[in-house]
């Protein structure tokens, strides 16, 4: 029945090294005790912080990350657009220039072609007036051999001449 109803002396002693066992864990064990758990605890809630602002910053940068790939292709697209630009000011610039060039050939084709034109009209009269007078000459010799025919025919026109006048 002793230890159901324990005697005076050994409740004494047994709180008595109770409480030596609590002043030397106090003392001793726990401070460094609560101070590894507040440790551990402000470790375990700075990596909660940081996980936290790392997934922040990763959301931020994912958005940088978007926008700058956005400002890129916008980027990109204009200097298509304005190589495209660039690209259709000189075709159309070209063909202009062509197509100058191309009439300015056509007039002066055409403008050679009526000078040679106008040439061989003035060699094609030469020719016949030439012709004309060779054949005339050809023919006033013939007909004028005769020394009487020559009188006869200048009176005539003699009488012609005084008639016009």
């Amino acid at each position: 029945m002793a230890l159901i109803n324990p005697g005076l002396g050994p409740i004494i002693w047994m709180t008595l090294a109770l409480l030596i066992v609590l002043i030397i864990l106090k003392k001793y064990a726990w401070k460094p005790i609560m101070n590894a758990l507040k440790e551990r605890e402000e470790s375990i809630e700075d990596s909660l912080r940081a996980a936290d602002k790392a997934r922040e910053d990763m959301k931020s940068l994912k958005l940088d990350n978007e926008q700058l790939l956005r400002e890129a292709k916008d980027e990109r697209d204009a200097v298509l657009r304005e190589a495209r630009k660039i690209r259709e000011k000189i075709l159309d610039e070209a063909k202009e220039k062509a197509n100058e060039e191309a009439n300015n050939i056509v007039a002066s084709a055409k403008s050679r072609i009526e000078n040679e034109k106008k040439a061989a009209l003035v060699e094609i009269k030469n020719m016949i007036a030439t012709t004309s007078i060779e054949i005339a000459e050809k023919i006033l010799r013939e007909e004028f051999k005769d020394k009487k025919k020559q009188a006869s025919y200048i009176q005539e026109l003699l009488k012609d001449k005084r008639l016009k006048n």
